[in-house]
């Protein structure tokens, strides 16, 4: 019972950072079920692939109603996520522990330097609303009292990014909102906020195609997965709630920290060097 109720505090805390920067909580539930619950590192990214399925379904309703998600453009990039979500589950599944803890490890780093570096604030250029373009959206922002108009640029390298993206949703159980969320940010024009809501609807897709390859193999264990799954349920509703009230800036340093901490010791145990 105690188990259970540690695997469902893990889902809690993933689905609650994971809708709060878009993420899909992968990043946090993977490296927590493998270091401190001793779950094998296939299972935990199956189950992580189920949970982000949930993330991205309760943080999404959320940021749809507030119409802050371009679904346009999430579909659209979408198509070359799913793409590389098969092929990456595809190999995830057949790598050993060793190699899967090295290459999450490894990841995971990115990803700590991501969010530490992700508290500068992009400046957008204006947009006219005639000028939208046919993915171009806008939003009202209730930090800013003002609607937010803006044009998607460059989306060949946005399709790039989303493939690659999926490759390492399916191949570790992330949502690949690491990738997706800067891309989109710094090359596409599209605001912050856009991009962490548009990212969390495209998520749920991306861990629909990678975790179907690893029920297939049965590697889904329903022990693990369901009090994940309904503890990541919960924090993500809770995570979109506080998502306009948090100071994101401190949220991604903290998280940054807790990131690359949880990479380290992947890395270790991936040469058999144990931290606990």
């Amino acid at each position: 019972m105690t188990h259970v109720i540690l695997l469902a505090i893990v889902g809690f805390a993933g689905g609650v950072f994971g809708s709060m920067v878009g993420l899909g909580g992968g990043v946090f539930i993977i490296p927590s079920l493998t270091l401190f619950l001793d779950v094998p590192i296939h299972n935990a990214i199956a189950a992580s692939l189920v949970a982000v399925v949930a993330t991205s379904t309760t943080a999404a309703a959320a940021y749809v109603r507030d119409d802050l998600s371009n679904m346009r453009l999430g579909m659209t990039m979408e198509t070359m996520t799913v793409t590389g979500a098969l092929v990456g589950g595809l190999v995830g599944a057949w790598l050993s522990k060793g190699a899967l803890s090295a290459i999450f490890g490894s990841i995971m780093i990115a990803v700590a330097v991501y969010m530490g570096l992700r508290q500068r604030n992009v400046r957008l250029p204006p947009v006219d609303d005639e000028d939208l373009g046919a993915l171009g959206a806008s939003y009202y922002d209730r930090n800013l009292a003002a609607a937010v108009s803006y044009k998607v640029r460059r989306l060949p390298m946005g399709m790039a990014v989303s493939f690659v993206a999926g490759g390492v949703s399916g191949l570790l159980g992330v949502g690949g909102g690491f990738l997706k969320v800067p891309v989109m940010v710094l090359a596409m024009g599209v605001p912050v906020r856009a991009a962490v809501s548009t990212s969390s609807f495209m998520i749920g897709v991306t861990a629909c195609a990678g975790s179907a390859v690893y029920l297939a193999r049965g590697l889904v264990d329903p022990v693990v997965t369901v009090p994940i799954v309904l503890g990541v349920t919960i924090g993500a509703y809770l995570g979109s709630k506080l998502t306009l009230r948090v100071k994101s800036s401190l949220l991604a340093m903290i998280l940054a920290l807790v990131l690359f901490a949880f990479s380290v010791q992947m890395i270790l145990a991936a040469v058999g060097i144990s931290v606990r």
